[in-house]
C-alpha cells in the first residue's frame, strides 16, 4: 500500500522557517523523482521544487528560488522542503508527490499539510 504522508506545516510569521517532511511507503523510493506542489485557496496546484532520484538534481519554481530547498533521504524514504523567507503568499496546502522514472502513470500524492503564513 503507497502511503505519502506530510509534516511540519503550520502557522508561522513572514520572514520565518518551516520544514516540511515527506514519509513514503509501499514503492521503491529511489525509483522516483519526488517533488512539492502546493494550492493556495481559489489557485490552482503548482508545483514549488523537485528533486531527482539520488538528490543530484534539482528543481524550483521562479517564486521560491533562494529561499526553499527541497532535499531527499532515500535510507530514511524522506522527502524535505527548507522553507526560509516565508511570506503571507506562500500560504497553501502543501502536498508531496512522486513521480516514477519508468512508469509515467505512476504518480502518488499525500494528503496535505497546510501553512500559514500570518503576522
Amino acid at each position: 500500500q503507497v502511503q505519502l504522508v506530510e509534516s511540519g506545516g503550520g502557522l508561522v510569521q513572514p520572514g520565518g522557517s518551516l520544514k516540511l517532511s515527506c514519509g513514503a511507503s509501499g514503492f521503491t523510493f529511489s525509483m522516483y523523482t519526488m517533488s512539492w506542489y502546493r494550492q493556495a485557496p481559489g489557485k490552482e496546484r503548482e508545483m514549488v521544487a523537485a528533486v531527482a532520484r539520488f538528490g543530484l538534481s534539482t528543481n524550483y519554481a521562479d517564486s521560491v528560488k533562494g529561499r526553499f530547498t527541497i532535499s531527499r533521504d532515500n535510507t530514511k524514504n524522506t522527502v524535505y522542503l527548507q522553507m526560509n523567507s516565508l511570506q503571507p503568499e506562500d500560504t497553501a496546502i502543501y502536498y508531496c508527490n512522486a513521480q516514477s522514472v519508468v512508469t509515467t502513470s505512476h504518480t502518488y500524492w499525500g494528503q496535505g499539510t497546510q501553512v500559514t503564513v500570518s503576522s
